[in-house]
């Protein structure tokens, strides 16, 4: 697994050390035991978790923008967890109202010594930071109309909101509330995954 992880995450535009795999490869067998009694993914497997859990997480790596990082509704901290491990020089911070989820969060933060990861058990829509993130990240989290009306506090002038999608959302794009604008949009090949993904960077005409 170590080899596919580093050479697939090369694909991807990241570039990992073989203790970095293995620090992957760590989270998933994590996270596997952890599935056992608490039901965290529908994955039971590590080659499919490698796939559409830590790739499907990296191929955003390149697009992430500024040093402040919100994962929003992160579940068991995909994409944030694996993005962090490749990122020490960025602050993520993993947001999710689910409990169980957020413990084992904050469990793998701990096992794998991220420093620069905080996680934090929130409705997203309640938060009021007292700065303006610098990327918001969302996988799977709700149509664009409703995640960029959820995430708005979050956001300054300059944030962009990474918005991870399967097939291309045309009917949410064309539903965006006013002020918001794309700003860029992706089509994203995962190594291993053959469901089809694409990434729309969305900014704010207004600052909040």
């Amino acid at each position: 697994m170590l080899q596919r992880l580093v050479h697939d995450a090369a694909a991807l535009g990241v570039a990992l050390t073989e203790h970095d795999a293995a620090r992957l490869r760590q989270l998933l067998e994590e996270l596997a035991r952890w599935n056992q009694r608490f039901n965290l993914t529908g994955l039971t497997d590590l080659e499919s978790m490698v796939s559409h859990h830590v790739l499907d997480s990296l191929a955003v790596h390149r697009h992430l923008h500024g040093a402040a990082i919100a994962d929003v509704g992160t579940g068991a901290g995909f994409p944030g967890l694996p993005l962090a491990l490749v990122n020490p020089e960025r602050r993520f911070t993993l947001i999710d109202s689910n409990g169980k989820k957020i413990r084992f969060v904050s469990h793998a933060v701990r096992t794998l010594g991220l420093m620069n990861a905080e996680p934090l058990q929130a409705r997203v829509e309640t938060l009021r930071p007292e700065r303006p993130f610098d990327t918001v990240l969302a996988r799977a989290f709700a149509a664009l109309p409703q995640l960029l009306q959820t995430v708005a506090p979050l956001c300054g002038s300059d944030t962009r909101v990474l918005a991870m999608k399967g097939k291309w959302p045309q009917a949410e794009l064309d539903a965006l509330p006013p002020g918001w604008r794309v700003a860029e949009s992706h089509t994203l090949t995962v190594p291993g995954l053959a469901e089809a993904r694409c990434l729309i960077v969305l900014m704010s005409g207004v600052s909040h």
